[in-house]
């Protein structure tokens, strides 16, 4: 028999669409294949699957591998799974998951063969989630250590940003802390130099002679999408960077911006290394 939206497993984890409902909880949803993919990769994350027979047809070794990783399965109605969904179209795939962000000291902890974080990314007072789940997705492609939120920034397990992520907030740890200082304190303990983007910055990402800034432990500061890094973290940073803008547009999307100085980094970081080598 299929669960319906009156099923009360399905009516508990429609809760978990609300940002109370996942703080009350513990536990946020994942909508998708590949998100599902990411979420069953990480140990004793995924406790829960709704699933339309269309979609337990179409990917059958999802479900194989749930039921080994001993995930309880549900099977739902159409109607049960869009209840569980905040998209035009609906998967028919959704996942009741732990959260996964984790305290500052452990988000920055030194791990194995490291000598402590070498490149992290904070948000600070970001709104939109599809900003924060592709800036995760910028810099798990970057080799980033971890983002942190900091301030009044959008939840990371916001179904958008979740999306956005592409299966990245499973890749590496996400921190949340309302005292923006307190994120900025701790990163400078962990021996990173605070980088905050912005566009009037005195440095110049393109200038060959900020190799030796860029490509150190960093962690970048990217702001809210309308008014950028606030004021007071602007002043708290080691650098403000300026990406420069070449034609006629008048700014960058944060995202962009983001991918642009995070790999900025990085390509810094390769130059160095070569010339030493």
């Amino acid at each position: 028999m299929l669960g319906t939206e009156r099923t009360p497993r399905v009516a508990a984890a429609r809760k978990l669409l609300r940002r109370a409902g996942r703080e009350r909880a513990g536990r946020f949803l994942v909508e998708g294949a590949q998100a599902l993919r990411e979420a069953l990769a990480a140990p004793h994350t995924v406790h829960e699957l709704f699933v339309t027979p269309a979609a337990a047809a179409r990917h059958p070794d999802l479900l194989v591998d749930a039921r080994a990783s001993g995930v309880r399965i549900v099977d739902v109605t159409d109607v049960a799974a869009a209840g569980l969904s905040d998209t035009v179209t609906p998967q028919g795939l959704v996942a009741v998951c732990d959260l996964l962000d984790v305290p500052l000291a452990a988000a920055l902890a030194v791990r194995p063969g490291s000598a402590g974080p070498g490149l992290v990314a904070v948000l600070a007072g970001v709104a939109d989630p599809g900003n924060v789940g592709t800036v995760v997705r910028c810099a798990d492609a970057a080799g980033a250590d971890a983002v942190l939120l900091a301030g009044d920034t959008v939840d990371p397990h916001n179904g958008k940003a979740v999306r956005a992520s592409t299966g990245s907030v499973f890749h590496l740890p996400l921190a949340r802390d309302r005292d923006a200082g307190a994120v900025l304190d701790a990163c400078r303990a962990a021996g990173l130099v605070l980088l905050a983007a912005d566009a009037r910055g005195e440095v110049d990402l393109h200038d060959p002679g900020a190799d030796a800034v860029l490509g150190g432990r960093v962690a970048w500061l990217f702001g809210n999408e309308a008014h950028g890094v606030p004021a007071e973290m602007l002043a708290a940073a080691d650098h403000r960077v300026s990406v420069p803008i070449h034609g006629r547009a008048e700014s960058l999307n944060l995202a962009t911006a983001a991918a642009i100085c995070l790999y900025g980094s990085v390509a810094a970081r390769t130059r160095l290394a070569a010339a030493t080598a």
